[in-house]
C-alpha cells in the first residue's frame, strides 16, 4: 500500500434543480448575491449546468424535467406539498442588508430575521420555486456552538 503525503481538500457544492432555471439565477443574483461562473445551455437554451459563486462558496443549478438519471432522484418542493429535504446555509458578513435585498427581489420570508442563541443572526427565505434557503452571520468556520 502506497501512502500520499500530501492531504486532499473537499469542497461541498449544493445542486439543485429548476423549472425555470434560467429565472432561478437571474433571482439568485438579484436577491442573495450570487454571482454566475459558468452557465452551459442545450439548443433548446434550457440551462443544462450552471455553476453561481458567493465568497468562497458555490453551487450549481441545472434545469428539472431534463429526463436525466440523476435529476430523477430530485424532486422539486411543490411535488412534495411545498416542503424541503435539504436547505443551503449562506454565511454571510451583514444578514440584514440581504434580508432588505432579499425582500426587495420577492423573496418569501419563511422564517423572520432575529438574533440566534447560537450567535449571529439570519432568517430563512424561499425562492420563486419553493426552494428555501437560510442566511446569516453566523460563521461555522469561526464561533463554535
Amino acid at each position: 500500500m502506497t501512502m500520499h503525503s500530501q492531504q486532499s481538500n473537499s469542497t461541498i457544492s449544493p445542486c439543485l434543480r429548476y423549472r425555470d432555471a434560467a429565472a432561478a439565477i437571474d433571482w439568485l443574483s438579484a436577491a442573495l448575491g450570487f454571482e454566475k461562473q459558468a452557465v452551459y445551455t442545450n439548443d433548446a437554451g434550457l440551462v443544462m449546468h450552471a455553476q453561481l459563486t458567493l465568497g468562497g462558496g458555490m453551487i450549481m443549478i441545472g434545469s428539472a424535467g431534463l429526463g436525466s438519471e440523476w435529476g430523477q432522484l430530485i424532486a422539486q418542493p411543490d411535488q412534495i406539498d411545498g416542503r424541503e429535504t435539504q436547505c443551503p446555509y449562506l454565511s454571510v458578513p451583514d444578514a440584514d442588508a440581504v434580508y432588505q435585498r432579499a425582500k426587495a427581489a420577492g423573496a418569501r420570508i419563511i422564517l423572520d430575521i432575529k438574533d440566534e442563541d447560537y450567535g449571529g443572526r439570519g432568517f430563512t427565505c424561499a425562492d420563486p420555486e419553493g426552494h428555501l434557503w437560510t442566511i446569516g452571520s453566523y460563521d461555522p468556520w469561526r464561533e463554535s456552538a
